[in-house]
């Protein structure tokens, strides 16, 4: 069930439902389609042996997302400030803040502060006339900086419930703070958080690579956490598809979250084969398909 937080005037409830309706498909789910890796990780997820050539173009993104199944396309303002036009029926989840991978944070610790402000935001809405749905905004818990990016994540997402739009959030443990061994722990507070700060979707990177709890143990605990957040799941780097779509669909059946977001696993692909591999994790994610269902599906299109 939909819940509109509090701070969504009545005069917005409206647009929010059809916000909320339009990327996730009449569900509790989300497909996001997560591509603000232009500024995060520079050029280094776009060109490579093992990366389609088309991947180097930004087009390549908008065709995907014009092109094939998601939810919602997540990047920056200013990319879609310059692509948008060509792609009007795209919904598009505008990124607040971001910042490069050129400061390594063993030296110093991350900070990413907003870039563009909702109000920003809302006058280019009304401007283009483009599917904006919603903001996201990256928050490094654990860095000595997180109490400017905790104010800026509080004040963007107010602002967007007060515009009728979706708030996201990327909650990541990020510092010399933080200890690997606490991962367990700190993962649930991330994502109570996020609920904290009234984010209606939370993304953060799933624990399969530790070995101190059970993976779907620590998913529980952290969408229990996140109360009437919702949880998902980064997709990380670029992972065979049949584990890629077993993965997910454990995350979701096993660690009860409601969806993923999804960004190198499918522009790094060919427009063929995204649109191949954007279906199939649609049907899991949408359409409750199995895994083994979504892998034929991938199979019979590609």
């Amino acid at each position: 069930m939909l819940t509109i937080p509090s701070d969504v005037p009545k005069n917005t409830q409206e647009e929010f439902k059809n916000n909320y309706k339009e990327i996730t498909k009449n569900t509790e789910r989300l497909m996001l389609f997560a591509a603000d890796q232009k500024m995060e990780h520079l050029n280094k997820d776009f060109h490579g042996s093992f990366i389609h050539p088309d991947a180097n173009h930004p087009r390549h993104i908008f065709n995907i997302a014009s092109q094939c199944q998601i939810g919602a396309l997540a990047t920056h303002l200013g990319l879609i400030a310059r692509y948008g036009q060509e792609y009007p029926d795209i919904n598009f989840i505008v990124k607040l803040n971001g910042k490069t991978n050129l400061i390594d944070i063993d030296k110093k610790d991350p900070i990413s502060n907003q870039l563009w402000t909702v109000e920003d935001v809302i006058n280019f809405k009304k401007s283009s006339g483009l599917k904006i749905r919603g903001i996201g905004y990256t928050l490094y818990i654990g860095s000595q900086y997180e109490a400017d990016m905790l104010h800026e994540a509080a004040q963007a997402i107010f602002k967007a419930h007060q515009n009728g739009l979706i708030a996201i959030l990327w909650v990541y443990p990020r510092g010399n703070n933080i200890n690997i061994k606490d991962l367990h722990e700190i993962i649930p507070g991330a994502t109570g958080i996020a609920n904290s700060l009234g984010a209606d979707f939370v993304k953060i990177v799933p624990p399969s690579s530790w070995d101190l709890m059970d993976s779907d143990d620590i998913l529980k605990t952290a969408v229990q956490a996140a109360g009437n957040t919702k949880v998902i799941c980064s997709g990380g780097e670029a992972k065979l598809t049949e584990v890629f779509l077993k993965e997910l669909y454990a995350q979701i059946h096993l660690g009860g979250t409601s969806g993923n977001a999804t960004g190198r696993n499918i522009f790094q692909r060919s427009l063929a084969d995204a649109c191949a591999f954007t279906k199939a994790i649609c049907a899991i994610v949408y359409d409750n398909k199995t895994a083994e269902e979504a892998i034929k599906i991938y199979e019979k299109t590609i």
